[in-house]
Protein backbone atom coordinates (compact mmCIF):
# COMPACT_ATOMS: atom_id res chain seq x y z
CA UNK A 1 0.00 0.00 0.00
CA UNK A 2 3.18 2.31 1.29
CA UNK A 3 4.09 2.15 -2.47
CA UNK A 4 0.95 3.18 -4.09
CA UNK A 5 0.63 6.14 -2.46
CA UNK A 6 4.36 7.15 -3.11
CA UNK A 7 4.08 6.36 -6.79
CA UNK A 8 3.95 8.83 -9.24
CA UNK A 9 0.44 8.31 -10.09
CA UNK A 10 -0.99 8.67 -7.09
CA UNK A 11 0.44 12.05 -6.32
CA UNK A 12 -0.36 13.68 -9.66
CA UNK A 13 -3.84 12.07 -8.70
CA UNK A 14 -3.57 13.81 -5.47
CA UNK A 15 -2.32 16.86 -6.57
CA UNK A 16 -5.49 17.76 -9.46
CA UNK A 17 -7.80 16.58 -6.61
CA UNK A 18 -6.67 18.75 -4.54
CA UNK A 19 -6.76 21.46 -6.94
CA UNK A 20 -10.73 19.89 -8.11
CA UNK A 21 -11.45 20.19 -4.53
CA UNK A 22 -10.59 23.82 -3.34
CA UNK A 23 -12.01 25.24 -6.06
CA UNK A 24 -15.41 25.92 -5.08
CA UNK A 25 -14.28 26.61 -1.43
CA UNK A 26 -11.94 29.13 -2.95
CA UNK A 27 -14.75 31.01 -5.05
CA UNK A 28 -16.58 31.24 -1.66
CA UNK A 29 -14.13 31.83 0.44
CA UNK A 30 -13.51 34.93 -1.36
CA UNK A 31 -16.67 35.69 -1.71
CA UNK A 32 -17.25 35.59 1.93
CA UNK A 33 -13.67 37.78 2.56
CA UNK A 34 -14.46 40.51 0.75
CA UNK A 35 -18.05 40.59 2.15
CA UNK A 36 -16.81 40.23 6.12
CA UNK A 37 -14.23 42.91 4.85
CA UNK A 38 -17.04 45.48 4.71
CA UNK A 39 -18.51 44.15 8.24
CA UNK A 40 -20.91 41.52 7.04
CA UNK A 41 -21.12 38.09 8.03
CA UNK A 42 -23.01 36.26 5.57
CA UNK A 43 -24.10 32.49 6.71
CA UNK A 44 -26.33 32.79 3.91
CA UNK A 45 -23.07 31.38 1.67
CA UNK A 46 -24.28 27.19 1.59
CA UNK A 47 -27.78 28.04 0.45
CA UNK A 48 -26.27 30.70 -2.00
CA UNK A 49 -23.75 27.91 -3.15
CA UNK A 50 -26.64 25.47 -3.68
CA UNK A 51 -28.63 28.14 -5.55
CA UNK A 52 -26.14 28.70 -7.57
CA UNK A 53 -25.67 25.05 -8.49
CA UNK A 54 -29.36 24.40 -9.49
CA UNK A 55 -29.23 27.93 -11.47
CA UNK A 56 -26.59 27.00 -13.11
CA UNK A 57 -27.53 23.24 -13.96
CA UNK A 58 -30.81 24.38 -15.48
CA UNK A 59 -30.19 27.11 -17.27
CA UNK A 60 -27.25 24.66 -19.02
CA UNK A 61 -29.74 22.22 -19.24
CA UNK A 62 -32.56 24.51 -21.04
CA UNK A 63 -29.65 26.75 -23.11
CA UNK A 64 -26.83 24.31 -23.85
CA UNK A 65 -24.64 27.08 -22.48
CA UNK A 66 -21.84 26.31 -19.84
CA UNK A 67 -20.56 29.82 -19.62
CA UNK A 68 -24.48 30.81 -19.70
CA UNK A 69 -25.10 28.79 -16.97
CA UNK A 70 -22.03 30.48 -14.74
CA UNK A 71 -23.60 33.71 -15.78
CA UNK A 72 -27.44 32.62 -14.14
CA UNK A 73 -25.85 31.34 -11.58
CA UNK A 74 -23.82 34.47 -10.23
CA UNK A 75 -26.51 36.61 -10.40
CA UNK A 76 -28.95 34.18 -8.97
CA UNK A 77 -25.94 34.54 -6.29
CA UNK A 78 -26.38 38.45 -6.04
CA UNK A 79 -30.25 38.29 -5.85
CA UNK A 80 -29.87 36.57 -2.71
CA UNK A 81 -27.38 38.42 -1.24
CA UNK A 82 -28.96 41.60 -2.19
CA UNK A 83 -31.49 40.03 -0.21
CA UNK A 84 -29.15 39.38 2.44
CA UNK A 85 -28.38 43.22 2.26
CA UNK A 86 -31.86 44.47 2.54
CA UNK A 87 -32.27 42.12 6.30
CA UNK A 88 -28.81 43.39 7.99
CA UNK A 89 -27.80 46.47 6.11
CA UNK A 90 -31.23 48.48 5.54
CA UNK A 91 -32.94 47.16 8.00
CA UNK A 92 -30.38 46.09 10.58
CA UNK A 93 -31.55 42.59 11.49
CA UNK A 94 -29.22 39.44 12.81
CA UNK A 95 -26.98 38.61 10.61
CA UNK A 96 -26.74 35.48 12.03
CA UNK A 97 -29.96 34.98 12.11
CA UNK A 98 -31.00 36.34 8.97
CA UNK A 99 -27.88 34.57 6.87
CA UNK A 100 -29.21 31.25 8.12
CA UNK A 101 -32.63 32.02 7.03
CA UNK A 102 -31.19 32.81 3.43
CA UNK A 103 -29.71 29.24 3.78
CA UNK A 104 -32.82 27.46 4.74
CA UNK A 105 -34.95 29.54 2.23
CA UNK A 106 -32.80 29.03 -0.37
CA UNK A 107 -32.51 25.50 0.71
CA UNK A 108 -35.94 24.86 0.44
CA UNK A 109 -36.64 26.48 -2.73
CA UNK A 110 -33.60 24.93 -4.84
CA UNK A 111 -35.58 21.54 -3.57
CA UNK A 112 -38.55 22.78 -4.55
CA UNK A 113 -37.86 24.38 -8.28
CA UNK A 114 -36.23 21.01 -8.82
CA UNK A 115 -38.87 18.99 -8.01
CA UNK A 116 -40.98 20.83 -9.78
CA UNK A 117 -38.91 20.42 -13.51
CA UNK A 118 -38.06 16.77 -12.97
CA UNK A 119 -40.28 15.70 -10.09
CA UNK A 120 -38.56 12.48 -8.52
CA UNK A 121 -36.58 10.69 -10.92
CA UNK A 122 -35.18 7.47 -10.41
CA UNK A 123 -32.07 8.56 -12.35
CA UNK A 124 -31.00 12.44 -12.17
CA UNK A 125 -31.09 14.03 -15.29
CA UNK A 126 -27.34 15.44 -16.26
CA UNK A 127 -25.45 17.76 -18.76
CA UNK A 128 -22.20 17.75 -20.63
CA UNK A 129 -19.86 19.34 -17.83
CA UNK A 130 -16.78 21.36 -18.57
CA UNK A 131 -14.15 20.16 -20.19
CA UNK A 132 -10.47 20.11 -18.47
CA UNK A 133 -7.84 22.48 -20.30
CA UNK A 134 -4.31 21.54 -20.38
CA UNK A 135 -1.84 24.43 -20.63
CA UNK A 136 0.92 23.36 -23.29
CA UNK A 137 4.27 22.92 -21.53
CA UNK A 138 3.81 23.61 -18.22
CA UNK A 139 1.27 20.43 -17.86
CA UNK A 140 4.35 18.29 -19.28
CA UNK A 141 6.10 19.07 -15.98
CA UNK A 142 6.72 15.86 -14.55
CA UNK A 143 4.95 14.56 -11.50
CA UNK A 144 3.38 18.17 -10.96
CA UNK A 145 2.32 19.00 -14.33
CA UNK A 146 -0.62 16.88 -14.76
CA UNK A 147 -1.81 17.80 -11.22
CA UNK A 148 -1.73 21.48 -11.91
CA UNK A 149 -2.34 22.56 -15.34
CA UNK A 150 -4.47 20.47 -16.32
CA UNK A 151 -7.92 21.23 -14.80
CA UNK A 152 -11.61 23.43 -15.78
CA UNK A 153 -11.93 26.50 -16.51
CA UNK A 154 -13.45 27.47 -13.82
CA UNK A 155 -10.17 26.47 -11.49
CA UNK A 156 -7.89 28.44 -13.76
CA UNK A 157 -10.43 31.35 -12.85
CA UNK A 158 -10.15 30.33 -8.99
CA UNK A 159 -6.71 30.40 -9.18
CA UNK A 160 -5.86 33.57 -10.66
CA UNK A 161 -8.90 35.36 -8.31
CA UNK A 162 -6.93 34.91 -5.47
CA UNK A 163 -4.00 37.90 -6.32
CA UNK A 164 -6.68 39.49 -8.34
CA UNK A 165 -8.46 39.98 -4.61
CA UNK A 166 -6.18 40.23 -2.93
CA UNK A 167 -4.31 43.24 -4.88
CA UNK A 168 -8.28 44.88 -4.46
CA UNK A 169 -8.54 45.02 -0.96
CA UNK A 170 -4.89 45.90 -0.11
CA UNK A 171 -3.62 47.71 -3.22
CA UNK A 172 -6.59 49.96 -4.38
CA UNK A 173 -8.50 53.03 -2.93
CA UNK A 174 -11.37 50.94 -3.52
CA UNK A 175 -10.18 48.00 -1.06
CA UNK A 176 -9.07 50.77 1.28
CA UNK A 177 -12.59 51.99 1.78
CA UNK A 178 -14.24 48.46 2.29
CA UNK A 179 -11.30 47.59 4.95
CA UNK A 180 -12.33 51.05 6.76
CA UNK A 181 -15.89 50.09 6.64
CA UNK A 182 -15.41 46.53 7.67
CA UNK A 183 -12.94 48.26 10.50
CA UNK A 184 -14.87 51.81 11.26
CA UNK A 185 -17.82 52.64 9.65
CA UNK A 186 -18.03 56.00 11.50
CA UNK A 187 -14.77 57.30 10.06
CA UNK A 188 -15.37 56.09 6.92
CA UNK A 189 -18.66 58.09 6.35
CA UNK A 190 -16.93 61.04 7.93
CA UNK A 191 -14.52 60.95 4.81
CA UNK A 192 -17.04 60.61 2.76
CA UNK A 193 -17.58 56.93 2.47
CA UNK A 194 -21.31 55.32 1.54
CA UNK A 195 -20.80 52.77 4.10
CA UNK A 196 -24.49 50.98 3.44
CA UNK A 197 -24.07 51.15 0.19
CA UNK A 198 -20.25 49.65 0.15
CA UNK A 199 -21.49 47.16 2.35
CA UNK A 200 -24.68 45.97 -0.20
CA UNK A 201 -21.55 46.10 -3.17
CA UNK A 202 -19.50 43.76 -1.11
CA UNK A 203 -22.51 41.15 -0.25
CA UNK A 204 -23.43 41.57 -4.54
CA UNK A 205 -20.12 41.02 -5.20
CA UNK A 206 -19.64 38.04 -2.87
CA UNK A 207 -22.68 36.48 -3.59
CA UNK A 208 -21.83 36.39 -7.08
CA UNK A 209 -18.63 34.60 -6.32
CA UNK A 210 -20.60 32.07 -4.28
CA UNK A 211 -23.11 31.30 -6.97
CA UNK A 212 -20.21 30.31 -9.01
CA UNK A 213 -18.64 28.08 -6.79
CA UNK A 214 -21.98 26.41 -6.12
CA UNK A 215 -22.18 26.07 -10.06
CA UNK A 216 -18.56 24.47 -10.30
CA UNK A 217 -20.01 21.44 -8.46
CA UNK A 218 -22.77 20.50 -10.94
CA UNK A 219 -21.48 22.22 -14.25
CA UNK A 220 -17.49 20.29 -14.09
CA UNK A 221 -17.07 18.86 -10.80
CA UNK A 222 -19.91 16.51 -11.50
CA UNK A 223 -22.90 16.76 -14.25
CA UNK A 224 -25.67 16.65 -12.34
CA UNK A 225 -27.75 18.55 -9.93
CA UNK A 226 -28.41 17.04 -6.24
CA UNK A 227 -29.56 18.33 -2.90
CA UNK A 228 -26.60 17.68 -0.99
CA UNK A 229 -24.41 19.07 -3.59
CA UNK A 230 -22.71 21.50 -1.41
CA UNK A 231 -22.00 18.89 1.16
CA UNK A 232 -20.95 21.96 3.78
CA UNK A 233 -18.14 23.40 1.75
CA UNK A 234 -20.23 27.10 2.54
CA UNK A 235 -19.24 26.28 5.80
CA UNK A 236 -15.81 24.81 5.05
CA UNK A 237 -15.41 28.42 3.32
CA UNK A 238 -16.11 30.74 5.89
CA UNK A 239 -13.87 28.21 8.24
CA UNK A 240 -11.31 28.74 5.51
CA UNK A 241 -11.98 33.03 6.21
CA UNK A 242 -11.12 32.56 9.98
CA UNK A 243 -7.93 30.63 8.89
CA UNK A 244 -6.60 32.91 7.10
CA UNK A 245 -7.12 35.54 9.25
CA UNK A 246 -9.13 37.43 6.84
CA UNK A 247 -6.88 37.22 3.41
CA UNK A 248 -7.36 35.81 0.12
CA UNK A 249 -3.50 34.66 0.12
CA UNK A 250 -3.63 32.71 3.20
CA UNK A 251 -7.51 31.42 3.08
CA UNK A 252 -6.53 29.74 -0.48
CA UNK A 253 -4.07 28.05 1.25
CA UNK A 254 -6.16 26.78 3.97
CA UNK A 255 -8.62 25.75 0.93
CA UNK A 256 -5.70 24.41 -0.72
CA UNK A 257 -5.54 21.86 2.41
CA UNK A 258 -8.49 20.97 2.65
CA UNK A 259 -8.71 19.70 -0.94
CA UNK A 260 -5.54 17.90 -0.59
CA UNK A 261 -6.74 16.07 2.68
CA UNK A 262 -10.54 15.65 0.96
CA UNK A 263 -8.66 14.29 -2.23
CA UNK A 264 -6.51 11.93 0.14
CA UNK A 265 -9.64 10.43 1.09
CA UNK A 266 -11.16 10.13 -2.01
CA UNK A 267 -8.04 8.00 -3.21
CA UNK A 268 -7.49 6.06 0.04
CA UNK A 269 -11.09 4.88 -0.52
CA UNK A 270 -9.82 3.29 -4.05
CA UNK A 271 -6.63 1.63 -2.61
CA UNK A 272 -9.29 -0.56 -0.71
CA UNK A 273 -8.54 -0.37 3.06
CA UNK A 274 -10.50 -1.97 5.38
CA UNK A 275 -12.35 0.88 6.76
CA UNK A 276 -16.11 2.56 7.21
CA UNK A 277 -16.79 5.12 4.40
CA UNK A 278 -17.73 7.45 6.86
CA UNK A 279 -14.58 7.52 8.61
CA UNK A 280 -12.86 8.58 5.31
CA UNK A 281 -15.59 11.90 5.08
CA UNK A 282 -15.07 12.87 8.19
CA UNK A 283 -11.43 13.30 8.11
CA UNK A 284 -11.24 16.43 5.98
CA UNK A 285 -13.94 18.22 8.33
CA UNK A 286 -12.24 16.97 12.03
CA UNK A 287 -8.69 18.04 10.55
CA UNK A 288 -10.79 21.63 9.69
CA UNK A 289 -11.81 22.25 13.23
CA UNK A 290 -8.44 20.83 14.50
CA UNK A 291 -6.85 23.96 12.49
CA UNK A 292 -9.54 26.51 13.63
CA UNK A 293 -9.15 25.79 17.00
CA UNK A 294 -5.19 26.64 16.66
CA UNK A 295 -5.46 29.41 14.76
CA UNK A 296 -8.66 30.95 15.83
CA UNK A 297 -6.85 32.44 19.15
CA UNK A 298 -4.78 35.27 16.83
CA UNK A 299 -7.53 35.88 14.38
CA UNK A 300 -8.03 39.51 13.65
CA UNK A 301 -11.13 39.99 13.17
CA UNK A 302 -12.70 42.95 11.39
CA UNK A 303 -13.68 45.32 14.50
CA UNK A 304 -17.28 46.24 12.85
CA UNK A 305 -18.10 42.77 11.84
CA UNK A 306 -21.83 41.67 13.04
CA UNK A 307 -22.22 45.80 13.96
CA UNK A 308 -24.86 47.49 11.60
CA UNK A 309 -24.21 50.76 10.67
CA UNK A 310 -26.95 53.42 11.54
CA UNK A 311 -25.62 57.30 10.74
CA UNK A 312 -27.64 58.80 13.98
CA UNK A 313 -25.61 56.51 15.94
CA UNK A 314 -22.86 58.43 14.65
CA UNK A 315 -22.38 60.80 17.56
CA UNK A 316 -23.84 58.81 20.23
Amino acid sequence: MIGEILSVTFITGLIGAMMRMATPIIFAMLGEIITERAGVLNLGIEGIMLMGAMTGFLVTLSTGSLWTGVFAAALVGMVFALIMAVLVVYLGLSQHVSGLGITLFATGLAMFIYRLYFGSPTVPPIVKPFSRIEIPLLSKIPILGQGLFHHYSLTYIAVLLIPAVAILLYKTKVGLKIRTVGENPFAADTVGVNVNLTRTLCLVAGGALMGIGGAFLTLAHQNMFLLDVIGGRGWVAVAMVIFGNWDPVKGAIGALLFGLVDGLQLRLQGLGLHVSFDIFLMIPYVITIIALIGVSRRASVPAALLQPYRREDKGG
